[in-house]
């Protein structure tokens, strides 16, 4: 099924045209991997989902619509923002999906619970939005999850070190594409609560 052509939006392609030594190019979630997600458990409807470096927003128009979860997308690069806003005027799918232009290190958390990544960033940058994140839940303990797919080993390596998190499960995804690729995961860590 052609999610893009059901949904009424466009988010496929490529975009390197911005990318620099702490941001990475535009790519978004092939959408076998997200369906895995959505079916995985770990979200419902109260789900208020960050997804940052959402490009033109396709893991938050799916989400949204599958599940029926709130998602806010959060974009640094104007252009491909734009691109996001064009696809919510399209967009026929159920679902409260919020996008903002803003570089992901100063975007502050309110009632946000859950953490979307598909390495969009600079593990240095990673690391700051992992500070703002955890300043909103000092504010406000609750339960957080955090899902990283395709996961870099900086990524996986800082993660470790993190005492405020902790490893909690693994979706493979390998078997969705040819090669078994092992990095074809979605890792997930949740807050100790």
């Amino acid at each position: 099924m052609c999610w893009d052509k059901k949904l009424k939006i466009n988010t496929r392609g490529r975009d390197d045209s911005q990318e620099d030594e702490h941001h990475y190019p535009y790519e978004p979630t092939p959408y076998s991997v997200l369906e895995r997600l959505a079916g995985s458990g770990y979200l419902n409807r109260k789900s208020v989902l960050v997804d940052y470096g959402c490009g033109k927003g396709r893991v938050d128009f799916f989400l949204s619509h599958k599940i029926g979860c709130r998602t806010i997308g959060v974009e640094y690069d104007e252009r491909i923002f734009q691109a996001a806003l064009r696809n919510k005027k399209t967009y026929v799918g159920k679902g409260d999906c919020e996008f903002v232009c803003n570089s992901a290190e100063n975007y502050k958390i309110e009632d946000a619970d859950t953490f979307y990544f598909f390495n969009p960033f600079s593990v240095e940058t990673l690391a700051q939005v992992l500070r703002e994140i955890m300043k909103s839940y000092y504010q406000k303990p609750r339960k957080m999850m955090f899902f990283f797919y395709y996961p870099n080993d900086e990524y996986l390596a800082y993660l470790m070190t993190l005492d405020e998190i902790m490893f909690l499960d693994e979706i493979d995804c390998s078997d969705l594409f040819e090669g078994q690729n092992q990095w074809e995961k979605i890792i997930i860590f949740e807050t100790f609560f």
